[in-house]
């Protein structure tokens, strides 16, 4: 399997933050259902967020730069 690289966009939405808190994250990953499941953890341990209230808007593929 190879590890390929995604940008992951998106916000979290919770009830004492004034606006949205948005991200724009790289993580790598085998397939975009990993990244997306490692951005709900990470996002969610770090801002004490569950997952209903992490909207995530796009997930890309990044090229590798050589």
């Amino acid at each position: 399997m190879s590890v390929k690289i995604f940008r992951v966009k998106g916000e979290i939405m919770k009830k004492h933050f004034f606006e949205p808190l948005t991200f724009n994250k790289l993580v790598s990953a085998a397939k975009e259902e990993h990244a997306v499941e490692k951005i709900y953890s990470e996002m969610g341990s770090r801002h004490r967020a569950k997952r209903h209230q992490i909207s995530i808007q796009s997930v890309e593929e990044e090229q590798p730069e050589e």
